[in-house]
């Protein structure tokens, strides 16, 4: 009598399968490199890949040093994928850098990936769940952030490939279970000094209850849905964009007559990206509103003053960018 397939088993493959499947031709043909961090989610994608395409993988474990004994596990966990038919490698990085440890943490364990990929076109598969868009989503709600943060992340950001967006944390631990791979949870995913753990453990649960269930997949269908009219509003501002710098003869800079007539969310794409183009950082809502004005409540007034030193000016019926006089010395 033969065997009927694990559900949870089943699921992870059939997600990893259609994930593949929707990434682009060249990036489908490249080697595949998958972040290992020996939790149950990026455990349960490591070895869905290997049953779907092993000939072209390998798994990328991250050491941060930020632990007791962290070399050690994260050679051991090497050496269990290896032992299972894995390709596996262990890469030291060192945390450091503004925006607190987290931050500082994400920053060197991207750049270590990237570092990884042995082939231009190769995508990085990281195990992010359900759960975790849905805490995306939250965050972005707490912080007022804006369409682009509630909109979560992407199943595909080059080259960055999340397979297993529409799977719950559940199915991923089960499919460990099957699997009979021991699990490593972090302690950092039970620190209540980071936000995203309170979230995890107390908001959601509790959202859960009062609202009878359901909240978690809610919150990720709202960021798929955001995605998709972040698109297409986003290929609206590119056409608008691309005219409004058309139109300047000389120099680099937006007329404002080729902005007007847009709703007001579109200027502001322009104006994002342009401003992103020119060098401008940190760009925040306050910023972006103010920068509108210039187009839709021009009254004669002056520029805006943005980060690292630049200004933004209207002359002529055009906007330019313009870099502030630095202080003189005393």
């Amino acid at each position: 009598m033969s065997r009927r397939p694990d559900p949870d088993l089943t699921a992870v493959r059939l997600a990893v399968r259609r994930g593949l499947a929707a990434l682009p031709a060249a990036t489908r043909a490249a080697p595949l490199v998958v972040a290992c961090s020996g939790g149950a989610d990026s455990l349960a994608l490591a070895f869905a890949v290997r049953a779907l395409c092993p000939d072209r993988m390998r798994v990328v474990i991250v050491d941060h040093g930020l632990q007791t004994g962290s070399a050690e596990r994260s050679a051991d966990l090497a050496a269990l994928l290896v032992a299972r038919g894995v390709p596996a490698a262990v890469r030291t990085v060192t945390v450091e850098g503004p925006g607190g440890v987290e931050a500082a943490a994400r920053r060197a364990r991207y750049a270590a990936l990237a570092a990884a990929r042995p082939h231009p076109d190769s995508p990085v598969l990281l195990g992010h769940t359900l759960d975790d868009q849905a805490e995306t989503v939250l965050l972005g709600l707490g912080r007022g952030s804006g369409p682009r943060s509630i909109a979560g992340m992407r199943s595909w950001d080059p080259p960055w490939a999340r397979p297993l967006l529409g799977v719950r944390r559940a199915v991923t631990q089960a499919a460990c279970r099957s699997l009979d791979v021991p699990v490593w949870d972090d302690p950092h995913n039970r620190d209540p000094r980071f936000t995203r753990v309170r979230l995890r453990h107390e908001v959601l649960p509790l959202l859960e209850d009062v609202l009878a269930g359901g909240v978690a997949e809610a919150l990720a269908r709202t960021a798929h849905q955001l995605q998709e009219d972040g698109e297409a509003l986003d290929a609206w501002a590119a056409r608008v964009g691309a005219a409004a710098r058309a139109a300047v003869v000389t120099g680099a800079g937006l007329r404002a007559r080729d902005l007007a007539p847009v709703p007001p969310a579109i200027r502001r794409r322009v104006l994002r990206d342009w401003l992103l183009d020119a060098g401008a950082k940190e760009l925040t809502d306050g910023h972006l509103r103010s920068a509108d004005d210039l187009v839709g409540r021009w009254r004669g007034q002056g520029g805006v003053a943005l980060p690292g030193g630049l200004e933004l000016v209207r002359r002529d019926g055009t906007l330019l960018l313009r870099r502030t006089e630095a202080p003189s010395g005393g």
